[in-house]
């Protein structure tokens, strides 16, 4: 890719935990929030917002010219999970669901956002 590309696409993705259970806690989505938005740093992805839910999360980012909608849920969802089993934010071995929601967002919306 060069580094003289540039694109300015806003994607908010919507992904749930497995069967759509209520297994993250409230310290567990603080956790999380915190991780997601490090780990999406570290991976050159401009995460502006993340809202976790007890059941499914919420997330705002500029997709960066290297990576497809696929490649940047499946990094999002993998290293997540990852964090939380290896942190034991749950009772029992954590699973997302399979799937997700991608939805493009116009950058004259995003200054009305205040959390998704």
């Amino acid at each position: 890719m060069s580094k003289h590309s540039h694109n300015k696409i806003w994607i908010h993705f919507i992904w749930e935990t497995l069967d759509k259970q209520k297994i993250l806690s409230r310290p567990a989505r603080v956790s999380l929030s915190e991780f997601l938005y490090n780990y999406a740093k570290n991976k050159n992805i401009f995460m502006k917002i993340n809202y976790i839910n007890a059941d499914h999360v919420h997330s705002l980012i500029d997709l960066p010219t290297n990576l497809s909608i696929e490649e940047c849920i499946k990094l999002l969802k993998g290293s997540s999970s990852f964090f939380i089993n290896q942190n034991n934010l749950t009772n029992n071995k954590f699973f997302w669901g399979k799937g997700y929601g991608a939805f493009s967002v116009s950058p004259s919306l995003l200054r009305r956002l205040k959390h998704i």
